[in-house]
């Protein structure tokens, strides 16, 4: 399918795995220019790498934690550097800690409006010149669908990516005059390194195993499944499997 990509300048943060990744990937396969980012610097650049020689389109690796305030600034400047402009921003992160609201002090609740909110605030800020430029502009916020039903023990991501979503709708309403197409995504459960380990805390907490904490968040998927990002290392719950988990919790 051609989605009407082709040469079109992203920057997708949080993306050396997991939806992120899953995310450039298709878009690198697309025909776009793509800069992916990552904390790790020599596996954001591997990554970089292998997906510009499988696509045969120009990838970037920057290195870089969005949740330093002096980082989003540096990721945009680089990516207009490297591709001469920028048409589609992708605000991705990982998530704040799992626990309950009386584990967290205040230093937990400011790391997490830094990682889940401020991150995506600075990285748009700092890209509204550039996407002012463009003829085809579109920023994509990732959050959760957290914000719709919040999740036992999440209470960082519950109450933050909330702003996320205000943030959102908000500069859909400002700037769709300017063109500046504004969305966010709310990723049901997929199959992540970060719901893994999240999969791993409920299990530690509720004294199960990893298995069978999936098992009960897939009986209450109406697909009977999660969802799986290309190349994610979370491919290898196979269906059959899945249907096995569920069958022990539902007998």
């Amino acid at each position: 399918m051609d989605l009407g990509l082709k040469d079109k300048r992203a920057l997708v943060t949080g993306s050396s795995r997991g939806l992120g990744f899953a995310t450039a990937s298709l878009l690198a396969k697309e025909g776009c220019k793509v800069a992916i980012n990552g904390r790790d610097e020599e596996k954001i650049k591997a990554t970089a790498e292998k997906t510009a020689h499988e696509t045969g389109t120009q990838v970037i690796g920057l290195e870089g934690d969005v949740s330093d305030a002096s980082v989003p600034e540096k990721l945009i400047q680089q990516t207009v550097e490297a591709f001469g402009g920028l048409d589609i921003l992708v605000t991705n992160a990982g998530g704040p800690p799992a626990g309950s609201f009386e584990v967290f002090d205040e230093a937990a609740w400011h790391n997490a409006v830094d990682i889940s909110f401020m991150g995506h605030v600075r990285l748009i800020r700092a890209a509204m010149p550039h996407l002012r430029k463009s003829d085809a502009a579109s920023v994509l916020t990732v959050t959760s669908y957290v914000v719709k039903q919040p999740m036992n023990n999440l209470v960082l991501s519950n109450s933050i990516r909330l702003a996320t979503i205000g943030l959102t709708k908000s500069l859909a309403l400002e700037l769709g005059k300017d063109k500046i197409r504004f969305n966010s995504i709310l990723p049901g459960w997929t199959i992540t390194e970060r719901v893994q380990e999240l999969m791993a805390f409920h299990a530690n907490n509720n004294n199960t195993t990893v298995e069978e904490e999936f098992a009960k968040q897939i009986v209450e998927i109406p697909l009977g499944r999660m969802g799986q990002p290309r190349n994610s290392p979370g491919r290898r719950f196979s269906l059959s499997h899945r249907q096995h988990l569920i069958s022990r919790v539902s007998c």
